[in-house]
């Protein structure tokens, strides 16, 4: 294992300095707000602001929700951490850019002619005289070259592992679960919020822009064991399950959404495990909980608390055992849910949002927060309306896209999903929460199915040769087609 410590906080790794803000004076910009940004890995809506799962423990990310607006209804550009991160990254969509898998960070903007115009969110806060830096998983692997003026490193890949598996063996996947390692000191998370820590105690003479990737609850949902303790198994209740749930599907929704190496929830029933599974992830989510805690005390402590901007979110979503598979990667309510909470310096206390939002709105919502001209080539929505109004009238959707003509529409009510052979499934949440019955061929809904097509969108980019996935045989085709184009 590499010596983080000395990777984190001892070899820092300074980038060239950032364009100054023009036509501004000093004055005007340090009168702008910081932003603290913190990106959670794999994070799905189970945390307590977010009424998730009822066994939850959360108590920092709630304490941040309580003093923000949580937006109950957020998705994922794409349910995968590749190509959400990209979009969030870019503000495009992946429809757009073609990255529909993962893709090098130093990739991103070769992917297409669309991608190669596109300024890093964290590029545009640089180039208007913000100090820019960043630590652990920001982008896919960590951070594009040149994004930030200074980065604290990431360990590679989500260990650390345990010598033997635990539970789970399968290749293709980091996938297990149990106690391990010994001490939260050894978890990247950990060095993570220190190097984030040291940042907010440091004297900042500009504005700031500082952005920290946790990597829990991203598998192996392995922590130490204090955090089990706190999720007892007798007292955690299993999400809902129907074993039928998948029969009024069409196949290709089967197709995209199947990977052999992950549990199903039929295995983790009859093993006895599903429990433990649930255990593991809710662990998981606490261990990473207590540490975003530590940052964020640090920033209430720091002369930074009256002025800086907070931003939570999850990648995307995951099923726990939900739709028969424990993944992410489907177009399904619990494959692209996940947590957003935005604390504003002057927001009111403890708000909710159930209008739909996405994470590609994140870069012109903090641009308009921080007073920045409008990135014009960003295709997400500004939602500071509903920081102000979490009730303002809404009309945009949600878009999650899962490879070329594969999209999701989610609205307030329905959810309507389109695949590239013409498939296509809907949903009323209003009686069917948990997406159980298919309503796509039922003739009353054929109006809310045409006003939810309506919103899909009007560019579908073919998959980019720089962006592969090939975790099932569905994406295995797609990539290596795009790579025989080259």
């Amino acid at each position: 294992m590499l010596r983080r410590k000395a990777l984190l906080l001892g070899s820092i790794f300074v980038f060239a300095a950032a364009n100054a803000f023009g036509g501004n004076t000093s004055k005007d910009l340090n009168n702008r707000p910081n932003i603290l940004m913190l990106a959670v890995d794999d994070l799905n809506s189970w945390v307590g602001a977010m009424n998730g799962h009822p066994s939850t423990k959360t108590p920092n990310i709630d304490r941040l929700a309580s003093e923000a607006i949580t937006f109950t209804n957020a998705h994922a550009p794409a349910p995968l951490c590749g190509p959400s991160r990209a979009s969030i990254m870019t503000g495009l969509l992946p429809s757009t850019t073609g990255i529909y898998g993962h893709v090098q960070d130093n990739d991103i903007r070769s992917a297409n002619r669309k991608a190669a115009q596109s300024t890093f969110l964290s590029e545009y806060f640089k180039q208007h005289g913000y100090y820019t830096a960043a630590v652990g998983k920001i982008f896919h692997q960590s951070v594009a070259d040149g994004s930030f003026d200074v980065f604290g490193g990431r360990e590679p890949l989500f260990g650390p592992y345990s010598p033997e598996p635990i539970k789970w063996d399968r290749k293709g996947t980091s996938t297990d679960w149990g106690a391990y390692p010994e001490k939260d000191e050894m978890m990247p998370d950990y060095d993570s919020a220190q190097w984030l820590v040291e940042q907010l105690q440091r004297k900042h003479d500009k504005p700031f822009f500082i952005a920290g990737g946790f990597l829990r609850p991203h598998v192996p949902w392995t922590v130490p064991q204090k955090w089990f303790d706190m999720h007892p198994l007798e007292g955690i209740e299993l999400p809902p399950y129907l074993p039928s749930d998948l029969d009024d599907v069409p196949d290709i929704a089967k197709r995209i959404s199947t990977y052999e190496m992950m549990p199903t929830t039929d295995w983790a029933i009859e093993s006895g495990e599903w429990k433990n599974i649930v255990q593991a992830y809710l662990a998981s989510i606490s261990f990473v909980d207590h540490y975003i805690g530590q940052v964020l005390d640090a920033l209430e402590s720091s002369e930074y608390a009256d002025n800086t901007i907070v931003v939570l979110w999850g990648d995307h979503g995951y099923d726990v055992g939900e739709k028969n598979r424990f993944a992410k990667m489907a177009l399904w309510e619990t494959s692209t849910k996940t947590t957003l909470i935005i604390k504003s310096p002057s927001s009111s206390l403890g708000l909710k949002s159930d209008r739909p939002v996405s994470l590609v709105d994140l870069y012109p919502t903090l641009v308009k927060m921080a007073g920045l001209p409008a990135n014009l080539l960003n295709e997400g929505n500004d939602i500071t309306p509903l920081i102000s109004n979490p009730n303002a009238e809404w009309e945009h959707v949600a878009l999650t896209t899962f490879g070329p003509n594969n999209h999701a529409v989610k609205s307030e009510r329905f959810r309507y999903i389109r695949y590239e052979d013409g498939s296509e499934e809907l949903y009323d949440h209003s009686t069917d929460p948990n997406e159980w019955n298919n309503l796509a061929s039922n003739p009353f809904y054929s109006n809310v199915i045409n006003e939810l097509k309506a919103k899909l969108p009007k560019e579908n980019a073919k998959w980019s040769p720089v962006s592969q996935f090939k975790s099932n045989e569905y994406f295995k085709g797609l990539t290596e087609s795009s790579q025989n184009e080259k």
